[in-house]
C-alpha cells in the first residue's frame, strides 16, 4: 500500500448505523408488513433520489399520491427521521481521533442535505472532519465518478494518497478505478485491525 495522506469515510455502514426498520418496528405490527412497506412503498431507490437533492417535501407528496393507503406511514419517514439513526459505529468512530493524529480525514457520503444536519448535530466526530461531501447538495451521487472529483478537486487531495472506506462494493470499485487506496468495509470487517495489519494505525 503507497503512502496516504488522506482518509475518506463513507458514513451510513461505516461511521453511523442508520436503518428505516428502526423507526417503523414500532409503527407496523408484524415484520411482514414492516418488511413489504420498506421493499415495495419506501423503497431504497426512492430514498437515493432524496440523497441526489430532490426534496424531502416533494418526495413524500409523490409518494403519498401513489400509495395513498400509506399516507400517515410515508409522512413519518421525515418526520420521525431521526428515529432511523441506531447511534454511531462505535468501534471505528473511536479510530477517528488517533488516525486525524496522522492523516487528513474527510467524508464523502450519499445523504440527503436536509437530514444530514440532523446527524452532525448529534454526533461529534464529524468536528475531526476537515471537509464532507454530501451528495444531496452536489445533486450527483456515488458511484458517479463526479462526486470523486469533487471531493479531490475541493480538497486539493490525489487519489493515489487517499485511503476510501465504504460499505458499498460498487462505491468503492469506482474509488479504486480512479486510484484510490480502499478498504471494503464489508459485513463482519474490523476497520481498526485492517488498519493496523497494513500499518495505517
Amino acid at each position: 500500500m503507497g503512502k496516504i495522506k488522506n482518509i475518506v469515510f463513507d458514513f451510513g455502514g461505516v461511521l453511523i448505523d442508520w436503518n428505516p426498520v428502526y423507526l417503523y418496528k414500532n409503527v407496523f405490527a408484524t415484520e411482514e408488513e414492516l418488511n413489504f412497506f420498506l421493499e415495495n412503498v419506501c423503497r431504497y431507490d426512492w430514498n437515493l433520489l432524496q440523497d441526489e437533492g430532490r426534496p424531502l417535501a416533494e418526495a413524500t407528496h409523490l409518494l403519498q399520491q401513489k400509495f395513498p393507503e400509506y399516507t400517515k406511514e410515508i409522512a413519518l419517514y421525515y418526520d420521525r427521521w431521526e428515529e432511523m439513526l441506531g447511534g454511531t459505529i462505535d468501534e471505528n468512530t473511536q479510530l477517528i481521533k488517533p488516525l486525524k493524529e496522522k492523516y487528513n480525514l474527510y467524508g464523502l457520503t450519499n445523504w440527503s442535505a436536509e437530514t444530514l444536519p440532523l446527524a452532525m448535530q448529534r454526533y461529534d466526530f464529524f468536528q475531526d472532519l476537515k471537509g464532507i461531501i454530501v451528495s444531496g447538495e452536489e445533486k450527483i451521487v456515488k458511484p458517479d465518478k463526479r462526486l470523486y472529483h469533487i471531493l479531490l478537486d475541493r480538497y486539493d487531495l490525489r487519489a493515489e494518497e487517499s485511503l476510501f472506506i465504504d460499505d458499498n462494493a460498487v462505491n468503492i470499485e469506482t474509488a479504486r478505478e480512479l486510484g484510490f487506496q480502499t478498504m471494503h468495509f464489508a459485513n463482519g470487517s474490523n476497520l481498526g485491525k485492517w488498519l493496523q495489519e497494513n500499518n495505517i494505525l
